[in-house]
């Protein structure tokens, strides 16, 4: 516990300790958050934003780490590297590592490729394959070379968006797999976003507060002067209805009015309903799914058929591009792990528990700190065996030994005696 004076001496409030000058130079602001990916051809006003952020949420809510592999693949322990910062703890100064891939996702999603880029590395890339990543953006493709792109990216340092040309090599080009469904001009997710447009017009009209009216006059309107009088009686008609305070008008017993502001049947939304369903069965989706009443089977078909090509084209261009080929020579790697325990209910968890013990697939504190419990204390807890069987003869031997070595012994020659 500090002495009070230290604390003191030391302590500082955000409130009672600012600077009395002038406020300091922060560079550019802006009102609106930089890093937020905009929507584009109106799709904010769809449910195909809906589908982005359901997607980029399930992926980003997947752990993406840089390990060290054995000769079979198999994960052996992280590595210690700014990169792995990255993809655990904080890609930049704005976004954690789940803000970020969640970024990732909703830009590929929403224009069909995007780049990121290392921003900050701990040598110069251009001149050196041997570089750790300690930074790392977004980045929107403006423009290809055969081995260079142009990009759109946010500098953090002058609070702006910048241009600039990068090599293909420095730079991880993630693709959509989804591109042929969901970013071709007449790919069927392109079509459904023209409908909603569509609709989303037709319903505007319809509630613009026009009355449509047609007013028909007790005479032959085909003289110059008879248009004349009847441009002046519309033109009357709409002074009545704009000055009053309920929107009546008096007409005379001759004159006949009709009202075409009644809704007009067309196969617009039909053609939606068919374009959504295949959307939804293209993309592996269902109702079910979105609104979070899904089973766990089809929750297991749509990682393995949706969510896993995503991530996996991620986790492949970053193995390519940020990993050199001494570093996978010397069995490093990029891996996603998904918790298998998410889907599973309450009432299976003792079950599945009782089967990885007992097959010593998992240790019992493993398992306590799948249900949220503290791992206990026993050293027992921490060993793979199946607690249904007695000890072998061997073990209980081992475990003698270790109990003889453990006690202490205050006469070496009575110990020798015994």
């Amino acid at each position: 516990m500090p002495r009070f004076g230290d604390r003191l001496l030391h302590a500082w409030n955000a409130f009672m300790n600012r600077d009395p000058t002038p406020r300091r130079d922060w560079g550019e602001s802006t009102y609106y958050n930089p890093i937020i990916v905009r929507p584009i051809r109106g799709n904010e006003r769809s449910i195909v934003q809906s589908i982005y952020t359901r997607l980029s949420m399930d992926v980003a809510a997947i752990s993406m780490k840089h390990v060290r592999i054995d000769e079979n693949g198999g994960y052996i322990e992280d590595v210690d590297s700014y990169l792995n910062e990255c993809l655990t703890v904080e890609a930049n100064k704005d976004q954690t590592s789940r803000a970020f891939m969640q970024n990732v996702v909703m830009q590929m999603l929403e224009e069909g490729c995007v780049a990121v880029i290392p921003v900050d590395t701990t040598e110069n890339p251009n001149l050196t394959g041997s570089y750790d990543i300690k930074t790392m953006r977004t980045a929107q493709v403006l423009e290809w070379s055969p081995d260079a792109i142009r990009i759109r990216v946010y500098n953090d340092r002058v609070g702006k968006f910048e241009e600039l040309w990068i090599p293909k090599r420095n730079a991880a080009i993630i693709q959509n797999p989804f591109y042929t469904i969901m970013n071709e001009p007449n790919s069927t997710l392109q079509r459904l976003i023209r409908k909603l447009n569509l609709l989303d017009g037709v319903d505007e009209q319809s509630s613009s507060g026009k009355l449509d009216l047609i007013i028909q006059l007790p005479y032959v309107i085909k003289s110059e002067a008879r248009r004349v009088q009847a441009e002046q009686r519309r033109k009357e008609i709409e002074m009545q209805l704009e000055g009053s305070k309920y929107g009546i008008a008096y007409t005379d017993g001759t004159e006949k009015i009709v009202q075409l502001n009644r809704s007009i049947e067309n196969n617009l939304l039909k053609s939606i309903e068919y374009l959504t369903a295949q959307v939804y069965s293209q993309l592996g989706i269902t109702d079910e799914i979105l609104n979070g009443k899904a089973d766990e089977q089809t929750m297991t078909n749509y990682y393995n058929q949706t969510i896993e090509p995503l991530i996996s084209a991620i986790r492949d261009e970053y193995y390519r591009k940020f990993l050199t080929k001494t570093a996978r020579s010397q069995m490093q790697s990029i891996k996603f792990f998904r918790e298998p325990f998410k889907l599973v209910p309450v009432s299976a968890i003792a079950e599945i528990a009782d089967k990885f013990t007992r097959n010593e697939i998992m240790s019992p504190n493993e398992v306590r700190q799948i249900v949220g419990l503290k791992p206990d204390a026993d050293p027992e807890s921490d060993k793979l065996r199946n607690r249904n069987l007695n000890k072998s003869n061997e073990q209980i031997a081992e475990d003698l030994g270790q109990q003889s070595q453990d006690v202490p012994v205050e006469n070496p020659d009575d110990a020798s005696i015994a």
